[in-house]
């Protein structure tokens, strides 16, 4: 049968059977769905997403009787694929940055883990869903393992395996009434990629958009909500500057910043590609998950340009970084000697293309700091880093409780802060609260954790009631223990406690399971 029978025999099959047919790399290939339309599953959260609010718009609410969740408003939980999946070498899957690190240089993980099992979601990812319809969850944001998916980066290896794969745990989703919430890179960038340079080079915009384009394709008619990636603070300065977490690039100064420019114009590529060939038929959003801290004032300055280094691109008014960023840059630059700023420079035609390039605001947050500035002057014979060029001084209030994490100071009313704050610097955008979670060693009566949960509710809640923020939703982090990066199985955030020792992994409810299933079904914030 030559090529060109082949393509028409393929055509008639799909117009008669009225099949989808989902084309990869070679011979098409053929998914079957029921011939029996099924009701149409309703995607709240891609219809909470839509939906505007007025910046005006407050009330008088109290912790009373109107103290509630108001209706439309969507509760989830989270994961990323390394940190839950296993299987790191199986079904095609090829290696990641992260599986790199952890095989390589164990001895920077804590506990000397990986995520070689992890969880071992890629086999029992029913049991993860059963967790997730026993707390009542609207939806479940999960991360695609680029590496699983396309072992060299683009469509020439594409895995039938890893499409199989997400195609289960997407359709056993669905089938509970669980709408799903992919981020497309979640940290686990392919090995292959990043021996061409990973973010620190342009190659890495072409290899996104195509990546994006195969998920559109092959997912997108089930799911509506997308993220581009996540957390590009973190792993721009700590990956690509300081060089002490994946993928370990010690570029100070400067690979920070030739990153998280790359990973702008990736996501800008992708959502326009969205909106060139897949929006008006799949109907989704798009967005990109940001992390930082709101920062208190320990002296009258207040520092606040910090998460404005990726969200004034895509919310600002001209596509570009803060000025200040710019600016200081510029002068710290010429004082090391340098013909030219250490920041990129956008194009008039990116900045296009960057402003207005999320449909909603993702953040995650999980504490504060106190923060002033520092006053001595920049002194050129030292490295360069992103810390030292933003003159940030970080600080913590001693009455503040700590999690297990280090880092992890227990700021509830800096979450209020942070969301008045997008209010007002970015006219009240759509936000969904993609991560938030507490650490402690894993016990079941995780009581820490239900007082951090109820108290970053209520600063949520009265965030939305008293002070008009449009928050659709919020996402624990996170409904299984997990291999949390650097620290391992060291600390756990888990909703559901998972012995690692048991080959069957089994996931079982905490305390704190149950609070969030009293939260959601009474939509207030129980007492505990």
């Amino acid at each position: 049968m030559n090529s060109g029978f082949k393509l028409c025999a393929l055509l008639m099959l799909i117009n008669v059977t009225g099949l989808h047919g989902y084309i990869t790399t070679g011979l098409p290939t053929i998914i079957e769905r029921d011939s029996e339309a099924a009701a149409p599953f309703p995607y709240q959260l891609r219809q909470a997403l839509s939906k505007k609010r007025s910046s005006s718009t407050t009330s008088n609410g109290t912790e009373g009787e109107d103290f509630k969740f108001p209706a439309g408003f969507l509760f989830g939980a989270a994961t990323a694929a390394y940190q839950i999946e296993g299987g790191w070498n199986v079904d095609g899957k090829g290696p990641s940055v992260w599986d790199s690190l952890t095989h390589n240089h164990p001895e920077l993980v804590v506990d000397g883990a990986t995520g070689d099992q992890a969880a071992n979601s890629y086999q029992f990812y029913k049991s993860d869903v059963e967790a997730l319809e026993s707390v009542g969850f609207d939806y479940y944001r999960f991360s695609i393992a680029w590496s699983r998916l396309l072992p060299r980066g683009d469509r020439s290896s594409l895995n039938p395996e890893a499409i199989a794969y997400y195609n289960a745990l997407i359709n056993e989703l669905l089938g509970h009434g669980i709408e799903p919430v992919v981020t497309m890179l979640h940290y686990d960038l392919p090995q292959y990629l990043q021996n061409l340079g990973g973010f620190a080079s342009p190659l890495i915009v072409g290899y996104f958009r195509e990546y994006a384009d195969i998920l559109y394709q092959t997912f997108g008619d089930r799911v509506k909500v997308w993220i581009t990636h996540n957390e590009p603070y973190d792993f721009c300065v700590e990956g690509y500057g300081t060089g002490s977490t994946g993928p370990l690039v010690y570029a100070t100064g400067v690979g920070e910043y030739l990153c998280a420019h790359h990973v702008l114009l990736s996501h800008a590529a992708a959502y326009h590609l969205y909106q060139e060939r897949y929006r008006e038929e799949q109907d989704g959003k798009i967005g990109i998950t940001l992390s930082g801290r709101y920062y208190y004032p320990a002296t009258n300055i207040t520092p606040y340009e910090t998460i404005g280094w990726y969200a004034d691109p895509l919310f600002g008014e001209d596509g570009n970084y803060p000025a200040v960023m710019v600016d200081e840059i510029a002068k710290n630059s010429k004082l090391e000697g340098r013909t030219h700023s250490r920041l990129p420079t956008f194009t008039s035609a990116e900045r296009l293309l960057l402003g207005g390039s999320a449909d909603f605001f993702a953040y995650n947050y999980y504490s504060s700091r106190l923060a002033e500035l520092d006053r001595e002057d920049y002194n050129p014979a030292e490295p360069p880093s992103w810390r030292r060029d933003a003159r940030i001084i970080q600080s913590v209030d001693p009455s503040w409780s700590r999690a297990k994490s280090t880092w992890l100071y227990v700021v509830p009313e800096g979450l209020g802060g942070i969301l008045n704050w997008f209010r007002t610097r970015y006219q009240n955008p759509t936000v969904l609260i993609t991560e938030n979670g507490y650490s402690d060693d894993g016990q079941l009566n995780d009581t820490g954790r239900i007082d951090y949960y109820a108290r970053h509710l209520s600063a949520l809640l009265s965030a939305i009631i008293a002070d008009g923020c449009n928050v659709a939703g919020f996402t624990a982090w996170s409904i299984i223990d997990n291999f949390e990066w650097l620290r391992g199985y060291s600390e756990k955030f888990g909703l559901f406690y998972v012995n690692f020792s048991d080959p069957q992994l089994q996931r079982v409810p905490k305390a704190s399971a149950d609070y969030m299933q009293r939260v959601i079904s009474t939509r207030t914030i129980p007492s505990y």
